[in-house]
């Protein structure tokens, strides 16, 4: 039986590989012989009486919670196996069994989330379904093979996700293990595409593609489904869901470590939190180039729709977005800060915090200052008109670029000072080493700075909106270096054991700062993605004409994002709540 095991398992986790290739060519060939088959009918014109009514609810209120909770709960049960399955491969590399116990233990808690996205998914349909039937009709037109697809793979998912983890302790060693891993690699292709496809949906409506003026489609599902967003959105959710999802575990582990008092328990929530912020961590550094590629498609494709995103009715949210990112970046460092303590070598670098705190402070600052200011005309007239004499440069998108690349290299450089709260070099380059690494850091600081004031204030627009393409290739370039010379420098280091569990309470009150703060970033984006519609179903195609066809104003959306909020965690605590009930009834059984 193992035998069959170790051969049949790796198979089937390959084969999702050529699936995933020949999709584009299996969509393309169902449209193809549907054409033939029929005629693609216009997207239909409808009245406020197209829309059915139940009793009290507000459809669009309904629909838009019910998608704001799958969203949510898909981005956790998403990200959740992917670095579940990185910590099994490390834990088989390096033989350590604490990678292997915190992976099961994070698989465990998305268990129960995987059946709530499963619930929410099917209340989105049938609010869909029910309150906005000729738009379905219409997208199911369009994407009807794809949502098939969305079915299979589902199943496909579902399937892997028990034997996933059902197998964890019948595959415990060998090529078993291997088999596991080989399932696991399964469970992230199948989930990964379930998004994929999700996504075409959603970029469709916003940049709808093979589709003429009046709405006729062309016949090939590819054509719609490799619309304009289509790859800066896979890659923004990618990224963003294994954030959001790390944060989620970091918070668990944060709860559980309060709530315990054996230090050995404390050790390993500590541990387990501290794994989890560092994948969220990690993700969060690049998602911010990943948002602004996104962003950038959404101008290229429509200036209009760029517009009212970043200058129009939606600018002043960005203001929220931006006090929200200075948030994660400030409680991400404070907790790298309070974990200084962990080392033996850690109170050495607390005289560096000062100044690191004061420059994420500074450039959080400019982060979320706005360009204009919403005044009455009598304080309009006082301050000499609607900019700010000195502070309105600092609301370009020069100045934001610039302050978000500082802020991220000062965070990788809170990240580097705890690493080496428990190394010592031996190297004899080791005073080299530093000197080169403080030098890359202060050249990348003066080339993005002199980037973003000369090509963003002195020179045409055009260069102004390429001038951040530089600024992001010195901060990346900057990361990479240093940590290859980290690795060569700290390779034969003397290493200190950490002494996980002694670090303060309050460091764990940063990390539900960050799941909230991840959360709360997540609703008021979807809203405004949503919302840079407008009136329109799908954009300039299909329009909406229902009760609801208004934008709400940022107030109204704030509101609903944050009850949505509050309820999203409140569901969360008490997932919390059942897996460590769960666990504490399986040790009284054993």
């Amino acid at each position: 039986m193992e035998h069959r095991l170790n051969r049949i398992l790796p198979l089937a986790a390959l084969a999702a590989i050529p699936l995933l290739l020949i999709l584009p060519h299996i969509f393309s060939e169902c449209h193809a012989l549907a054409a033939e088959a029929a005629k693609f009918a216009p997207a239909p014109v409808l009245s406020s009486g197209d829309y059915p009514k139940a009793g009290g609810v507000n459809p669009r209120l309904f629909v838009w919670m019910a998608a704001q909770m799958h969203l949510w709960f898909a981005a956790f049960v998403l990200a959740v196996p992917i670095f579940v399955l990185l910590l099994e491969v490390v834990g088989v590399i390096k033989k350590d069994s604490r990678y292997d116990k915190v992976a099961y233990e994070f698989l465990r808690v998305s268990l129960t989330a995987y059946s709530i996205t499963a619930i929410t998914g099917g209340v989105l349909l049938l609010g869909l379904v029910v309150f906005y039937p000729d738009l379905m009709k219409y997208l199911s037109a369009i994407f009807g093979s794809t949502m098939l697809f969305y079915a299979l793979f589902f199943f496909v998912e579902s399937a892997a996700l028990y034997v996933y983890y059902y197998g964890w302790k019948a595959m415990p060693s060998g090529g078993l293990k291997w088999a596991h891993i080989g399932v696991g690699l399964l469970l992230n292709a199948s989930g990964t595409t379930l998004m994929f496809i999700a996504n075409a949906w959603v970029t469709f409506m916003m940049t709808p593609a093979g589709v003429d003026i009046a709405g006729v489609f062309d016949g090939n599902v590819w054509h719609a489904v490799r619309n304009h967003l289509w790859g800066p959105m896979n890659l923004h959710r990618f990224i963003a869901n294994i954030a959001y999802g790390g944060s989620i575990v970091a918070a668990y582990a944060a709860y559980r470590f309060l709530g315990v008092k054996d230090r050995a328990e404390k050790a390993h929530y500590d541990w387990m939190g501290y794994t989890a912020n560092l994948v969220a961590i990690g993700a969060l550094l690049p998602l911010p180039f990943a948002g602004y590629w996104l962003t950038a498609e959404i101008y290229a494709y429509s200036q209009q729709m760029g517009i009212t995103l970043m200058g129009g009715l939606f600018a002043w949210l960005f203001i929220i977005q931006a006090v929200i990112i200075g948030a994660l970046f400030l409680a991400a460092n404070y907790y790298l800060w309070c974990g200084l303590g962990r080392g033996v070598n850690g109170e050495r670098y607390y005289k560096y915090v000062k100044y690191i705190a004061f420059v994420i402070a500074a450039a959080f600052l400019v982060w979320f200052t706005p360009h204009t200011l919403v005044l009455t005309p009598e304080e309009a007239a006082a301050l000499g008109g609607q900019y700010h004499p000195l502070l309105g440069p600092l609301g370009l998108m020069p100045a934001k670029n610039t302050a978000v690349n500082i802020m991220l290299l000062f965070t990788f450089l809170s990240f580097l000072l705890y690493r080496r709260a428990h190394r010592t070099p031996t190297v004899k380059w080791a005073s080299k080493g530093n000197a080169v690494e403080a030098a890359l850091f202060t050249a990348a600081i003066v080339n993005i700075v002199w980037l973003g004031v000369y090509y963003g204030y002195f020179t045409n627009s055009v260069y102004k909106v390429a001038s951040s393409v530089p600024q992001v290739a010195t901060t990346l370039f900057v990361i990479v270096a240093c940590l290859v010379m980290e690795y060569f420098m700290h390779r034969k280091a003397e290493i200190s054991e950490l002494r996980w569990g002694v670090v303060p309470d309050r460091s764990q009150y940063a990390l539900f700062l960050i799941a909230v703060s991840f959360t709360w970033l997540m609703g008021l984006m979807g809203f405004v993605r949503s919302a840079i519609r407008q009136h329109w179903h799908v954009y300039s195609v299909m329009r909406d004409n229902s009760p609801d066809a208004f934008t709400p104003t940022i107030a109204y959306a704030a509101k609903v994002v944050s009850i949505g909020t509050i309820i999203f965690m409140a569901m969360i605590a008490f997932i919390f709540w059942l897996s460590h009930m769960g666990q504490v009834k399986g040790a009284g059984d054993e």
